[in-house]
């Protein structure tokens, strides 16, 4: 925060000029105390502003300006030469700037000014840094202290005009349905997280995200939330595969298309890139060891230093032991009952894993027995978020040194058309069959679609997506969709913290609904990709 003695204000130099006079105002019984400078400026565009130290409040005479307005506010304002002004509404102003759009709130509406007012108190008290030197005021973002959002040049009369560029009402509408089409298409992932991708450009293809106001009805009723672990100082590899952390999730309850009842993680903790198996029974843990060790080390070049894990039967045997005995791998366990001494993997993956799953089942209410689609959905795209371990890249990005694109992401159980090829079909045969879209093949570059007609999974790349459609399985039928409930709850944001695979199992023991009917909300069965492949 700049020292006292740098923050100008308008009130002096407008002494100075004799025709302009700081205006004070003062308090009455039905007025804000609210301060008014430079109010004789002359006239100005409707999209100018002056930065005014002694304004306690953003003020437009622009009616036009709001994106939001309560007309029911009313207050006045009484002026430095004893003129009194009537509030007549407060709103919120969106605007763009070079670093995204931005919303302005607590703005006052009054018709009778003759100047818009940016307040530096309302600016300083939302924790945005302003910084006055030289002929310039200079304003950093209320987040990171760092960024500059705005420079603005001393004018005339030694005031700060900055010019606005106001979003209407039907550009800003469009831009929050883009807004809300990635948060769905990168698995319900928390609006900060998508900010920060696009910000620091750490995803190609993706545009400009803005937190939007209204909750997300898959988020509220797919993700549950405990108190988080304390964070501690446990040690941080310093390269890929100098620890690995792994991590069974299950039995579910009902079993995937390939009857597996089974998922295991592996973290790497330098990237946090994450690998998905799927399993029948607990016992095939070292057989999908062994084949994750050689894919990750022929990829990577190096090899596997130390492998933690918790106390289970499935990690710890005479052939586990030995085998990594003789692969100079350390194998370091947690203590018993204390899992988030494993907490990059147990208590926090499995939890994000878990519940971006819910939340992608839910949206589209789709049958449990897709549950592993959706938990090697979420590890995809996972992979491809922002985490806080991992500074201004992605994990993916981390491990490969390759930036991910956004360019082929689609909204999870949306209604699809593969394309069925000429040789494939007869000449009046209609040229596409209806799927559903089940996530992403790491195999060849293509979609993973549920075939509503063969009830099979294919690989297929010619598809074309309907987004905002589902699939009615009870009246076998395509239908529309809402997905947000219009309030001011904001979406729940998905964190690395602990979550309690007991607890869910138990909450999901309340539904015992048929697979092939959609699942309530908190239940999530699991369905898994048509290989046994890990998921990256």
């Amino acid at each position: 925060m700049p020292k006292l003695q740098e923050i100008w204000t308008c009130e002096k130099d407008c002494r100075l000029k004799g025709n302009h006079q700081a205006n004070c105002i003062e308090e009455n019984n039905s007025s804000d105390q609210l301060f008014y400078t430079c109010n004789s400026v002359a006239e100005t565009g409707e999209a100018t502003w002056y930065i005014d130290s002694a304004a306690s409040n953003h003020m437009t005479y622009n009616k036009g300006a709001f994106q939001t307005l309560d007309e029911s506010f009313k207050t006045n304002v009484k002026l430095g030469d004893n003129h009194i002004v009537k509030v007549e509404g407060k709103g919120s102003v969106a605007i763009n700037t070079k670093k995204g759009t931005r919303i302005i709130n607590d703005v006052m509406y009054i018709p009778n000014l003759r100047t818009n007012l940016f307040s530096v108190g309302q600016m300083m008290e939302k924790g945005y840094t302003l910084h006055f030197g030289g002929d310039s005021c200079t304003i950093y973002d209320n987040k990171d202290k760092t960024l500059k959002i705005a420079e603005v040049r001393m004018k005339e009369h030694r005031c700060f005009p900055i010019h606005l560029q106001y979003m209407g009402r039907t550009a800003m509408k469009a831009q929050e349905d883009q807004s809300w089409l990635w948060h769905r298409r990168l698995g319900h992932f928390n609006f900060q997280g998508l900010k920060i991708l696009h910000q620091k450009k750490m995803m190609t293809d993706l545009p400009q995200i803005q937190a939007v106001e209204g909750a997300c009805e898959a988020c509220l009723q797919g993700k549950q939330h405990k108190k988080p672990f304390p964070s501690g100082t446990s040690w941080r590899a310093k390269a890929v595969l100098e620890l690995i952390h792994t991590d069974v999730c299950g039995p579910m309850r009902t079993p995937s298309h390939e009857q597996n009842r089974y998922f295991i993680l592996f973290i790497d903790d330098y990237s946090r890139m994450t690998w998905v198996y799927f399993m029948r029974e607990k016992s095939e843990v070292f057989k999908v060891f062994k084949k994750f060790k050689n894919l990750v080390e022929k990829q990577s070049g190096r090899s596997i230093k130390v492998l933690r894990s918790d106390r289970g039967k499935e990690y710890n045997n005479s052939e586990f032991d030995k085998f990594c005995e003789e692969e100079g791998i350390e194998h370091q366990t947690t203590v018993s009952y204390n899992p988030q001494q494993n907490g990059v993997s147990e208590e926090r993956k499995n939890r994000t894993v878990m519940e971006m799953a819910r939340s992608m089942l839910q949206e589209k209410h789709l049958p449990k027995a897709f549950w592993a689609e959706a938990v090697y959905t979420a590890v995809y795209l996972l992979n491809r978020c922002p985490t806080k371990a991992v500074q201004n890249m992605t994990p993916i990005e981390a491990w490969s040194g390759k930036k991910p694109s956004a360019k082929h992401l689609r909204v999870f159980g949306s209604i699809c058309y593969v394309h069925i090829p000429t040789e494939k079909r007869h000449k009046l045969e209609e040229k596409t069959e209806k799927g559903i879209f089940l996530g992403y093949s790491t195999q060849s570059k293509g979609y993973r679609i549920y075939n509503l007609k063969t009830k099979k999974l294919i690989i297929s790349r010619d598809v074309e997506f309907d987004e905002d459609a589902m699939w009615n399985w009870d009246e076998e039928k395509v239908e529309r969709q809402s997905v947000m409930i219009p309030k001011e709850t904001p979406p729940q944001q998905q964190q690395e913290e602990g979550t309690d695979q007991a607890e869910m199992e138990r909450r999901s023991q309340k539904h015992q609904d048929h697979p092939e009917r959609p699942p309530p909300s908190e239940e999530i069965e699991e369905e898994t990709p048509k290989k046994d492949k890990a998921s990256q």
